[in-house]
């Protein structure tokens, strides 16, 4: 058999896997060049793997300050692989063998389908130019909206590509910023009561984050909710109390406490809001964070976790994992029979999938998590915190990342590496599909609860 066959034979989810490693391996190797760093001696290869497995990955967790320690070759290198990991690295390649004029066949259209868990096949190539066209109108809007803050206090050539760099990461959900001109680490503390820059990046991580599909539902249906599919409208409700919920807890338990400093409703209210949006997979912060309740981190790890929606710059095991986790709950304690939502009812296989996801992203972060804090001797629940924001691909920090060993940062890498890929998409590209079973085995109930 030749090499064109064997070809024909390698899964999506193997190409996809193998396609983001090799993204951070070439990631990489730029970084550890002699002009991407700025003592120009270059990165170290553990270094350079870590910065570029959380820029493609879009997570946002750094060893070094990315404005101090990274050359602006450096930087640009990071939000190219930030831009090409938030979109897909497949996508991005669709998008070339399509701008070259190359034809693209069935199998490669398969590929992309998994790549960003598209419904069908069909369309798939105008859903992409969708995409990109769709995702290049977003980050220039929000960059030219930053430019107005960024460019009257950093001068035009350093605001510009402030505002490029912070529009990219924002929408690509990646955290990763150039904050370090203030002071190391400092992400968007300095801008906390900045109205503009707070609206303007919560904008782009919610929308990178809802999904390729819903805006292509709501670009198509415009605001009639109910010829939505289900999938957008579950997402979008999903979204919308994860957003409220959560930042009434901190604007009424958290951020009324002294020790913030927060003295206008205005000040809260931004601090609430923001905090709220950005661990659903984006990184940045406004406050410090190491001053939260324990409470307060516990409810962040749980957003970390969940993440965005399928289909979107995010990760975490998504918003349709926990609602159907919910919905499956509700027809329980209902009685009924099938999973139900807005008229429509679920596939028993939904909720394998959830249920599957649910159980290996907990359990890899609190594995993560336990490991790391035997290994390093840090406090449990400061491990699990990074540990969530790793497998989220999140980016948020208690400042424990840079100080950790190597092996606890290995460890890291491989949650970023996991999260991004997708669990299910991890896990069929390391096992063998098995045909569809002839026959049933026997039926026999067991006892739970």
């Amino acid at each position: 058999m030749n090499r064109k066959k064997i070809r024909k034979f390698i899964p999506p989810g193997k190409v996809i896997t193998l396609s983001f490693g090799a993204m951070i391996l070439l990631g990489a190797l730029l970084l550890m060049l002699p002009v991407s760093t700025r003592d120009g001696k270059g990165a170290a290869f553990f270094d350079a793997l870590f910065t570029s497995t959380s820029a493609t990955c879009v997570t946002g967790l750094v060893l070094h300050d990315t404005w101090n320690y990274w050359s602006y070759f450096g930087q640009f290198v990071i939000l190219l692989l930030i831009q090409i990991g938030g979109m897909g690295v497949v996508t991005m390649g669709m998008a070339v063998f399509s701008f070259t004029g190359r034809k693209i066949g069935l199998r490669q259209r398969y590929v992309m389908q998994e790549s960003i868990s598209a419904p069908q096949m069909g369309g798939i190539m105008r859903l992409t130019s969708f995409i990109l066209k769709a995702t290049a109108i977003f980050e220039g809007t929000g960059m030219l909206l930053l430019a107005i803050r960024f460019i009257p206090k950093l001068g035009f050539e350093k605001g510009l590509w402030f505002s490029l760099f912070h529009s990219v990461s924002a929408f690509c959900n990646a955290g990763f910023d150039l904050m370090g001109d203030n002071s190391d680490f400092s992400s968007l503390t300095t801008y906390s009561g900045d109205v503009v820059v707070n609206l303007v990046v919560m904008a782009l991580i919610v929308i990178g984050g809802i999904g390729f599909f819903v805006w292509h539902d709501i670009y198509t249906h415009r605001l009639r909710f109910k010829v939505y599919r289900l999938h957008t409208k579950l997402v979008l409700v999903t979204t919308l109390i994860l957003l409220a919920v959560p930042a009434f807890y901190l604007f009424f338990a958290e951020f009324s406490r002294p020790e913030w400093g927060l003295g206008n409703i205005r000040e809260r209210l931004l601090a609430s809001l923001f905090q709220t949006v950005t661990p659903r997979t984006a990184g940045f912060n406004t406050v410090d964070l190491t001053k939260a309740l324990e409470p307060t981190i516990l409810l962040l790890i749980i957003l970390m976790l969940t993440g965005g929606s399928p289909g979107s710059t995010a990760g975490g095991f998504k918003t349709t994992t926990l609602a159907s986790m919910l919905l499956s709950v509700r027809a329980v304690f209902r009685n009924e029979e099938n999973i139900q939502s807005f008229g429509r009812r679920f596939p028993s296989e939904t909720l394998r999938q959830a249920a599957a996801l649910f159980i290996l992203y907990v359990s890899l972060f609190l594995f993560g998590g336990a490991v790391i804090c035997y290994i390093d001797g840090v406090p449990l629940l400061s491990a699990l915190f990074e540990t969530a924001s790793a497998i989220g691909t999140v980016g948020l920090s208690l400042g424990l990342t840079p100080t950790l060993s190597m092996a606890s940062q290995s460890i890291l890498i491989f949650l970023m590496f996991f999260g991004r890929i997708g669990g299910l998409t991890m896990i069929y590209a390391v096992t063998k599909r098995h045909a569809p079973e002839v026959s049933q085995k026997p039926l026999e109930k067991i006892t739970v609860g």
